[in-house]
């Protein structure tokens, strides 16, 4: 039986790239430009293969370890999610960035967790390592990074098209979006949790 199949890579592409969803992400990552945190792509992107790569290996593993559900695990990710779109809405700065940090706590957070590498993606995985062949899951991840990557290198591209006015429409229109989001997957997940403590 061949490893390699095409079929499963865009398949888990797609599933990826629909639950990573880093264009509907770009009103965030400007966000992030405007009050002048600096995001790396390439650093993003690397951090955020090895994070997943290293979650489709042992992340059941480590939540079964620390007694956490995923659905529990996804409720804190939607938490964070629900905390940016504030910011997004409201224009108040609740993650404050400490200047020893200054530099990288923006990429690593909350780019690569929960944007990219979040609760979302981590589920995902799970559920795809139950189907499909490893190695197929992580060149789809690793084709997804490099829109990823692609996305973040060319934010001042994006920026200048939209303009100032097309940015700050745009933030928080997705603000409200994101926001929503966020509260749908914290009630789907409430309900598998309760489920799941009630057994």
């Amino acid at each position: 039986m061949t490893i390699f199949n095409a079929v499963e890579i865009i398949t888990v592409f797609l599933v990826l790239f629909s639950i990573i969803d880093v264009t509907g992400s770009i009103p965030i990552f400007l966000n992030l430009r405007s009050q002048e945190k600096r995001i790396h792509p390439e650093k993003a992107a690397i951090y955020s293969f090895l994070i997943m790569t290293l979650f489709l290996f042992v992340g059941e593993w480590i939540l079964k370890l620390f007694q956490v559900e995923v659905s529990a695990f996804a409720i804190a990710g939607a938490i964070v999610l629900l905390i940016i779109s504030i910011e997004m809405i409201f224009g108040v700065e609740i993650f404050k960035t400490d200047a020893s940090s200054e530099g990288v706590s923006s990429t690593l957070f909350p780019v690569v967790f929960p944007l990219v590498a979040g609760p979302g993606s981590f589920t995902t995985l799970l559920t795809m390592r139950a189907e499909f062949h490893v190695v197929n899951i992580i060149i789809a991840v690793a084709l997804n990074l490099l829109i990823v990557y692609f996305v973040l290198k060319h934010l001042d591209f994006v920026q200048k098209i939209l303009g100032n006015t097309g940015s700050y429409i745009l933030r928080k229109f997705f603000g409200v979006i994101i926001m929503a989001i966020s509260v749908k997957l914290i009630t789907s997940n409430f309900n598998d949790l309760i489920n799941i403590v009630a057994q």
